[in-house]
């Protein structure tokens, strides 16, 4: 396979660096986009603690989702591209547009530069941002049929982002695909193996337990293993029925905050002591988050089951994610290896 080469865009994410380790893994060549080149030690390194040295199986172009540029360059000779790279504002970008006009138009964009460069399927990193926010309390699992409701106010920019940017691939793809192929991939909250000391904020969630936070929030999610994630984008990516589906990639059933506490002081003993057992109840954390803004963005999300399926992605393309469990430890035994959790550092054991 090593003539055939894959775009995986975002080259710093977490779950393209992975998607990019089980691509190098498979034999393929790789391609992806930075949006500075002085990264491209920062990626080379991460691959290599996921153990693979891409050498020269691995190349970058710049292109940033906010312009032209690059992208007919990224996608050229490409079989396949892998599109996971998301805008992340900060700073003084709070409005919703920040979020949300990039990624619609860096989708399009993406899509537009892989059709014309003869690309024979693009599979979409969305999100279950994009399925399962702003709906009324459910009590059945989430499945690919829904999205999420934007009448609702409480629907956070990104989450916006996420399904705007969504619906505009597949109305570009009926409008203007002229035979490429997309598939969805909607993951629930990833985690796994951390590579290095950028990592997302499901990864920060563990971190912030292992670190001793007072005590859990009482919210609920999903979780599933990153390689587990890198995994369904390789059988979407080939296997003919993933064509014009979307696919949730959840581990079991959700948990609660306080679930994946006990988890982490079971498995993990010692290492874990830190990690609340205390639920703070729902009233004292919209009092807290008049003052914090990361508590704020949780609010919404109190006491509500955002439980998922991913019946489709087992019995269309075989797919079988580790366990919840199993993820939710290894994320924390990575951080701690790698020296990111307060006051442990096993790197030299």
């Amino acid at each position: 396979m090593s003539d055939t080469l894959v775009l995986v865009t975002g080259g710093t994410g977490f779950i393209a660096q992975h998607c990019m380790i089980a691509l190098l893994q498979a034999g393929y060549s790789v391609r992806t986009t930075v949006r500075d080149l002085a990264r491209e030690g920062e990626v080379r390194s991460h691959l290599k603690v996921g153990g693979v040295d891409a050498g020269d199986r691995l190349s970058f172009v710049v292109a940033d989702l906010g312009a032209d540029q690059g992208w007919r360059e990224a996608a050229a000779g490409c079989s396949y591209v892998m599109h996971g790279a998301s805008p992340t504002p900060s700073g003084d970008q709070v409005h919703e547009e920040d979020w949300i006009r990039p990624a619609v138009d860096g989708n399009v964009r993406v899509l537009r530069a892989a059709r014309d460069a003869g690309v024979k399927r693009v599979v979409l990193t969305s999100a279950f941002g994009a399925i399962g926010v702003g709906h009324p309390p459910m009590k059945r699992p989430f499945n690919e049929t829904d999205w999420s409701d934007l009448g609702n106010p409480d629907v956070a920019p990104y989450q916006k982002s996420k399904t705007l940017s969504e619906r505009a691939a597949w109305a570009f793809m009926a409008e203007e695909g002229r035979g490429m192929e997309l598939t969805a991939i909607n993951p629930v909250a990833v985690l796994g193996p951390v590579l290095g000391a950028d990592f997302s904020h499901s990864i920060r969630l563990v971190k912030f337990l292992l670190d001793g936070q007072p005590a859990c929030l009482k919210i609920n999610s999903g979780f599933v293993d990153v390689r587990d994630v890198a995994d369904l984008h390789m059988r979407a990516m080939t296997h003919p029925a993933a064509a014009g589906e979307r696919f949730l990639a959840i581990a079991g059933e959700s948990m609660w905050m306080v679930e994946l506490a006990e988890v982490l002081r079971s498995r993990l003993g010692e290492a874990a002591s830190k990690v609340p057992t205390r639920v703070m109840p729902n009233w004292m954390a919209r009092l807290a988050a008049k003052q914090n803004s990361t508590m704020r963005s949780a609010v919404p999300l109190l006491g509500i089951n955002l439980n998922a399926t991913a019946e489709k992605a087992r019995r269309m393309l075989g797919w079988s994610p580790r366990s919840r469990e199993d993820a939710i430890v290894a994320t924390a035994e990575s951080l701690i290896q790698l020296g990111l959790v307060k006051g442990r550092d096993l790197r030299s054991k």
